[in-house]
């Protein structure tokens, strides 16, 4: 049985989590060493997955028409078609508005707390709000150094939320969602705008590297050069069609590689046991 748990949704200001520009940005492998990974064994047994998925509003699902949860059904449909998973039990936490700061007080409490122990992967989008409280508050004399200096706030914040997860589940897989860049219709003056939400990947980026059970996946490619309209009526979140690509990209990058290493942990710890 399928099932997606929904949290109760604060209300907060409007929100648009972004991505990288890169096709699919994968934690990159480690300099000093190579990990090669065994094809999964044709016939183990199908698992099921346990899913939290927190952020911003990008998780949410603003601009979902159907009110299920932006990219969530889309993906547990996609991961529930694979050949190894049985069943998807997804616990949505997003809320829109939410920065990193707010994020890392909630993944601090009991609720999530109790979630996080038992995922096997970790979501988030995180950050849009991060780079939009920075127009709130230099509106009127808004500079490039501005963003810069928040970015290294953003990163502490995020080293902060990494730490938080690993702490309470350190066998738990983490996936941070790029940012993508939807300011250029309302701050069409900022002309940089694309390099400062490339920045802001590029240290997410940086963050998740330092983590060897952590992913990075850009989707801002998806949002650039096409032709096809994928942002809802407020030009800032993903409509129907933009939420589905996300959904795609993800169960590309959890398929290639997130799902496979979650299997080498559960057959290491198994071979352990015995």
């Amino acid at each position: 049985m399928k099932k997606i748990f929904t949290p109760l949704i604060l209300s907060a200001s409007v929100l648009v989590s972004c991505s990288d520009s890169n096709d699919l940005m994968m934690q990159p492998e480690k300099k000093t060493a190579i990990q090669v990974f065994e094809p999964i064994p044709a016939d183990f047994k199908p698992r099921n997955l346990t899913v939290l998925s927190a952020g911003d509003s990008l998780t949410q699902g603003v601009g979902d028409s159907t009110g299920k949860g932006g990219y969530l059904p889309y993906l547990e449909t996609m991961l529930e078609k694979e050949k190894g998973i049985h069943e998807v039990d997804f616990y949505n936490y997003g809320v829109k508005g939410n920065r990193t700061t707010q994020l890392l007080k909630r993944l601090k409490s009991p609720a999530m707390k109790e979630v996080i122990q038992k995922a096997d992967l970790v979501i988030l989008t995180i950050g849009g709000n991060d780079i939009m409280k920075v127009v709130r508050d230099h509106f009127t004399n808004l500079q490039v150094s501005d963003f810069m200096a928040a970015k290294e706030t953003y990163r502490d914040h995020l080293n902060q939320i990494m730490q938080t997860i690993v702490e309470e589940n350190p066998n738990t897989s983490i996936i941070l969602v790029g940012m993508y860049n939807p300011f250029s219709k309302w701050f069409s003056y900022i002309k940089e705008m694309d390099e400062i939400v490339s920045e802001w990947n590029q240290t997410g980026q940086s963050v998740i590297v330092q983590y060897p059970n952590a992913y990075f996946v850009g989707i801002d490619d998806l949002f650039v050069n096409t032709n096809e309209d994928l942002l809802y009526t407020d030009h800032f979140h993903p409509n129907d069609k933009g939420y589905e690509l996300i959904a795609q990209r993800l169960n590309i990058a959890l398929g290639d590689k997130v799902i496979p290493d979650l299997e080498k942990k559960t057959l290491t710890v198994s071979t352990e046991e015995h």
